[in-house]
């Protein structure tokens, strides 16, 4: 019996480790996709007539990206409000994208859209100051 609850322990605990370790390759092959698209947009933006407003936009969510995969090598977290500002923008970039081919109803269900995340993220933000899980106390503290 104790044999089998050791073995158990040693097995949870590679399997703990190989986890980990799949994060952190996964956080690499993130980080290395986007600084090689944020190299190839610089790239492009040096290459064409000038610095559009899309542009800037993409640069904006690569930033977003690489701030998600800071966070979670930080906290070992990653809050929910950092997808929800890239969908924001991915929302605004669209828009500007397709300026001319966008029907009164798509320009609505846009805007709708950027409202509903952006009061998804007010609740967030609400619940966590209202509501503060074990682990936003303990950074409460640390920050002290």
């Amino acid at each position: 019996m104790k044999y089998e609850n050791a073995l158990q322990r040693a097995i949870k605990e590679r399997l703990e480790r190989a986890m980990e370790l799949a994060e952190l390759f996964g956080l690499f092959i993130i980080g290395i996709g986007t600084v090689a698209a944020v190299a190839a947009l610089i790239w492009h933006m040096v290459h064409s007539d000038g610095v559009t407003l899309t542009d800037l936009l993409l640069m904006f969510l690569y930033l977003e990206i690489f701030a998600m995969v800071g966070q979670y090598l930080k906290a070992g977290q990653l809050p929910v409000r950092f997808p929800l500002y890239i969908a924001m923008v991915s929302i605004a970039r669209d828009l500007i994208l397709r300026a001319g081919a966008n029907t009164e109803l798509h320009l609505l269900a846009s805007a709708v859209a950027i409202v509903l995340i952006a009061l998804g993220v007010l609740i967030i933000r609400y619940g966590q100051t209202r509501f503060p899980s074990s682990t936003d106390e303990r950074r409460v503290e640390e920050a002290k």
